[in-house]
């Protein structure tokens, strides 16, 4: 087996794909005297180095949960005026990051508040930037669950590690007590440590309804409001019917779930009766 052979098999086992890929042609690069050595070898490393880059920009972003793959540069300001577009774009910069603050987009549904929100969370995970994205609903889900299971100090560990998370919907489905606790334990974890992104149709002075005690609402806004930067979104008009049947479809699918559970108690205290 000649050397050349060896250095391919080499390659594929530290999995250098582009080094590999591209040793011929600079091979002959050098056999021609069109480069030297040390020019071959750094812009082989660097070939290696940005398909790393970008695959490791690539794994971050899909871990991260999106809904969509949506940038700024598919939102159209025009259509929602009352955003100051400098202020939403000053977001690609990522200070909010390095400063720790939070970022809260209060409107009705259909403005444009997860799209922003996604964009915001893509822009930060292609710069490295730990990012998830989850809908208040399933977060409360996962929570409750890890503490039914003794599970909750690893579940809220997870989650207030990230550089940046987003909690979408916000408001959207009614929040009990025990689910309104929870959020205030990984609110307050992760607060003046890392960035949290929130979406909600509720104005803040409603929060105190949608979770029903107005001190578990108020000790998770101060935590919130701290160091942030509030977004408010005007409604276009010609959004309202698409926001209504998306609103009354998660009415619809979250009280089936809970018709159902009723009716599966009910069968279980015929049976016991």
């Amino acid at each position: 087996m000649s050397n050349y052979v060896k250095l391919l098999n080499n390659l594929e086992k530290l999995k250098l794909i582009k080094i590999k890929e591209n040793v011929d042609q600079y091979i002959e690069l050098i056999n021609n005297n069109k480069k030297d050595i040390v020019d071959s070898l750094y812009e082989l490393t660097n070939l290696e180095l940005e398909f790393k880059d970008k695959k490791a920009i690539t794994a971050l972003v899909r871990m991260a949960g999106f809904p969509y793959q949506k940038t700024f540069d598919d939102f159209d300001f025009s259509f929602q005026p009352s955003i100051n577009k400098e202020e939403i774009l000053d977001f690609k910069n990522l200070r909010f990051i390095e400063n720790k603050e939070n970022i809260l987009f209060v409107g009705s549904p259909g403005v444009g508040k997860t799209h922003l929100a996604t964009s915001i969370g893509i822009q930060s995970a292609q710069n490295r930037y730990s990012t998830y994205f989850i809908s208040c609903h399933d977060l409360i889900t996962n929570l409750k669950k890890a503490n039914y299971e003794n599970r909750l100090y690893d579940k809220i560990k997870n989650y207030e590690k990230y550089s940046v998370f987003i909690i979408d919907e916000v408001g959207y489905l009614p929040i009990d007590i025990e689910g309104a606790n929870l959020l205030f334990q990984l609110i307050n974890k992760r607060y003046e440590k890392h960035s949290t992104i929130i979406t909600t149709n509720k104005p803040f002075g409603q929060w105190g309804e949608l979770f029903g005690d107005n001190m578990i609402a108020n000790a998770i806004l101060d935590r919130l409001i701290h160091h942030s930067h509030i977004i408010n979104i005007n409604a276009n008009s010609s959004i309202n019917l698409k926001s209504l049947i998306y609103f009354l479809y998660l009415l619809i699918y979250h009280y089936f779930f809970l018709i159902l559970e009723t009716l599966q108690l009910i069968l279980c205290l015929y049976h016991l009766i």
